[in-house]
C-alpha cells in the first residue's frame, strides 16, 4: 500500500554511522562519525501542533513526525537531515512496516552535535 506520492514531498537524507574505528582512546574514541547513506522522499510534520507554536514553546520547533516508504537503509539508529538540520530518531517510535511499505517515526532536534 505505502504513502502516496502527494504526501511525500520533503527531501530527507538519511545518515547511517561509520564502522567504529580504534584508536588509543578505545572505540570510537575521537567521536562517532556519520555518513550519508541515502535520500528519499518523506512527509514531514512539526508533531507538537499549532498551538504549542503560538504558545512560543520552544521544544515546539524541534520535533517532528517522518513518513517514508519502506528501505532497508534506515534504522532506528540513524540519523535524517532535514532543512539543514540533523534529527535523530526517537526508537520506541520507529515503526517499520515491509508489508504495509511504510516506516513512520518521531525524531527530535540535536543541537551543539560537534
Amino acid at each position: 500500500m505505502g504513502y502516496s506520492a502527494e504526501i511525500r514531498d520533503k527531501r530527507v537524507v538519511i545518515l547511517n554511522r561509520k564502522e567504529a574505528v580504534a584508536s588509543k582512546w578505545g572505540k570510537d574514541g575521537s567521536g562517532v562519525e556519520w555518513e550519508q547513506a541515502g535520500c528519499v522522499w518523506a512527509n514531514v510534520e512539526w508533531t507538537k501542533g499549532k498551538a504549542a507554536m503560538n504558545a512560543g514553546a520552544l521544544d515546539a520547533y524541534g520535533a517532528i513526525m517522518v513518513r517514508m516508504l519502506w528501505n532497508n537503509v534506515i534504522t532506528m539508529r540513524s540519523r535524517i537531515q532535514y532543512e539543514g538540520q540533523t534529527y535523530q530518531i526517537l526508537p520506541e517510535t520507529f515503526h517499520p512496516d515491509k508489508q504495509a511499505n511504510t516506516i513512520q517515526f518521531h525524531a527530535q532536534v540535536i543541537i551543539n552535535d560537534k
